[in-house]
């Protein structure tokens, strides 16, 4: 959910897609640079944002799953001590993201912003469109580099490596193929698919978007049965754009967006693939539940009109987990 500034001035209209049919249809992000190892363009956008420690902001939620897949890939590349954070309230209303204090807030260090908008009029005082996160700021130019979250997870995995990062690559050449079209199809159908669920307002459009969520599942449960991770013996970005989502299946998507056919816990390799993740220290220390829950229920009051936050479903996601069963 987001909401806008037009030109540069701040409306509280919802705008976190259009409807189009009863069919929810996310907007796309507009800031789109790239941070490169010498500063060079990147696939978008302008040159100029070289890779430095202490140079780049990274602003978040802990409920979006969005920014959840920046923070994940931060943390295994090792860029906590590179790129530093705010956390924005998990609280959105007519004000959308703030930084209202509360429990995980961490507040914006840079202009002592308020409201998540701010930043995007330091960015452009002119600026139309939504107001998300994560946005990556870069302090040198005081501008927005990027807010397009699958944009950003890919400088984080190669951009820094010759600033410090850790070694990994979880966007390998040989791998690019067979990852885009998993990000694709889990995408439409998973990682916006339970928003296309939840945000329907026509029969039609739900029952659509839930055939395709359920398929989508069933296929990775079968894929899962095969190996460890979504391109067999390796970790990569495609695992890190699936896992917020599973993350929050059960606990807001099955209720919530009425997404109920079946839970995670429903399928034995999905949960167990969930589990294996998320108890990674670099993972696990990326992930905050009640964010997500306070959030989705107290923030979407089209859906939930009293903003009441329920007691359960209760996830323990420390349970031990069979995924060594395959071989690395």
């Amino acid at each position: 959910m987001a909401h806008l500034l037009i030109d540069g001035k701040w409306s509280d209209e919802v705008a976190l897609g259009r409807i189009e049919q009863g069919r929810f249809v996310r907007k796309e992000s507009q800031f789109r640079n790239w941070v490169t190892g010498n500063g060079a363009p990147g696939p978008s956008g302008r040159g100029g944002f070289v890779a430095a420690p202490g140079r780049y902001h990274l602003y978040i939620s802990h409920a979006c799953p969005w920014a959840h897949r920046t923070m994940i890939m931060r943390a295994l590349k090792g860029l906590e001590g590179m790129i530093d954070v705010s956390v924005v309230h998990w609280l959105m209303r007519e004000n959308g993201w703030t930084f209202a204090p509360g429990e995980g807030v961490i507040p914006d260090p840079l202009g002592e912003s308020r409201f998540i908008y701010e930043i995007y009029q330091r960015a452009d005082a002119d600026y139309s469109g939504r107001t998300t996160v994560p946005v990556l700021w870069d302090k040198e130019t005081k501008t927005i580099v990027n807010n397009e979250s699958s944009e950003i997870i890919r400088m984080f995995n190669s951009a820094f490596d010759g600033a410090g990062a850790l070694e990994g690559d979880y966007y390998p050449m040989e791998l690019r193929g067979e990852i885009d079209a998993l990000n694709d199809r889990i995408y439409n159908a998973l990682n916006n698919g339970v928003y296309r669920c939840g945000f329907a307002t026509t029969q039609a459009a739900y029952d659509e978007a839930a055939r395709e969520l359920f398929a989508t599942l069933d296929m990775l449960e079968d894929r899962l049965s095969r190996q460890r991770y979504l391109c067999g013996i390796q970790l990569t970005e495609a695992d890190i754009r699936l896992l917020p989502t599973l993350l929050r299946f059960d606990a807001v998507y099955v209720g919530h967006f009425k997404c109920n056919k079946k839970r995670i816990v429903d399928y034995p390799n999905l949960w167990n693939y969930t589990r294996d993740l998320v108890q990674r220290p670099a993972i696990n220390r990326t992930f905050h539940i009640d964010h997500v829950r306070k959030h989705y229920y107290g923030s979407h009051l089209h859906i939930n009109p009293h903003g009441i936050v329920p007691c359960g479903p209760g996830i323990d996601f420390t349970l031990p987990h069979d995924r060594e069963r395959f071989a690395t």
